[in-house]
């Protein structure tokens, strides 16, 4: 990659592990079963770009920006998304392994996770408004002053959210669910 910019470029079996890529611009670019990880993508643009089946775990994404970027049966493992450029800043998951991220901080509305284990992900402080976690795991996930109006949570499992730290106004919870919104309170739902 010594580029500065792509368009409509696709990358496949790229191994990149450990490596340094900095301040480039990829636009419509397809990334397939490449291997990013612990790699510093530092100061680099994405916009309109698909990672399938891509190793991006412990990635540095410190003044990146992603622009409509979708992330396919990819593993993401400990990334902090928070350092992103906040400037149209729109992601969406399917399949993915995003454990130990962050999204502290960050405005994701209407976001997508489709099928994805979020454990121990941070969304403190973070706008997911109308956001959707479809068949998504969210063991230790941490809502904290977290903006969760319209969030459809029907088929998540394994969150525990407190409704008085976290406006949640026509948020849709499964019945089976309920008891991670009273989690605080120590009783038994039968």
């Amino acid at each position: 990659m010594e580029d500065l910019i792509y368009i409509q470029k696709t990358f496949e079996k790229v191994n990149y592990s450990n490596q340094r890529i900095n301040n480039r611009e990829f636009e419509e670019c397809v990334f397939k079963n490449c291997d990013f990880s612990s790699s510093d993508f530092s100061n680099n643009t994405f916009m309109d770009c698909e990672f399938i089946n891509c190793n991006l775990s412990m990635i540095d994404l410190t003044g990146t920006s992603l622009k409509t970027v979708n992330f396919i049966d990819c593993k993401l493992l400990g990334i902090h998304f928070n350092k992103c450029v906040d400037f149209l800043f729109s992601v969406s998951f399917q399949e993915c392994v995003l454990d130990y991220g962050s999204f502290s901080n960050k405005k994701m509305i209407k976001t997508k996770f489709n099928s994805c284990s979020l454990k121990d992900v941070s969304f403190a402080s973070t706008n997911l408004t109308n956001a959707i976690f479809e068949n998504c795991n969210l063991e230790n996930a941490l809502f904290n002053d977290t903006q969760l109006a319209g969030v459809d949570f029907t088929t998540a499992y394994n969150y525990k959210i407190d409704p008085e730290f976290n406006p949640m106004k026509n948020a849709k919870f499964a019945t089976q669910g309920i008891a991670g919104l009273l989690d605080k309170y120590d009783i038994k739902i039968l």
